[in-house]
């Protein structure tokens, strides 16, 4: 499914993540489809589907699916299959599981 442009009619929004979500996306634009840049890749993917703004990261977004010759299907089909390992993919001060869906 396509994001919706920006349009005359349309006000962009400021996301209230966008700073962290930023952050995470410059680095996955650095990095190399690892279960974690997945994973992360998906979750912002998820997050950012149908938001009127943050144009930056979507666009963004659509980059690293086309630079890993991914789809939208591809890349959650891949991320499901991480999640089922049941290995941790998100991993916050030692051994704290932590996943941001907010």
């Amino acid at each position: 499914m396509a994001e919706p442009k920006p349009t005359t009619a349309m006000k962009d929004q400021q996301h209230p993540l966008w700073r962290k979500d930023r952050a995470v996306m410059d680095s996955i634009l650095a990095g190399d489809p690892t279960d974690l840049n997945l994973a992360e890749l998906a979750r912002l993917k998820i997050r950012y589907q149908g938001f009127p703004g943050a144009w930056d990261i979507q666009k963004d977004l659509d980059k690293v699916l086309q630079r890993w010759q991914l789809t939208e299907e591809s890349l959650f089909a891949k991320t499901r299959a991480i999640h089922h390992r049941g290995t941790p993919v998100y991993t916050v001060r030692g051994n704290k599981n932590e996943e941001d869906w907010s």
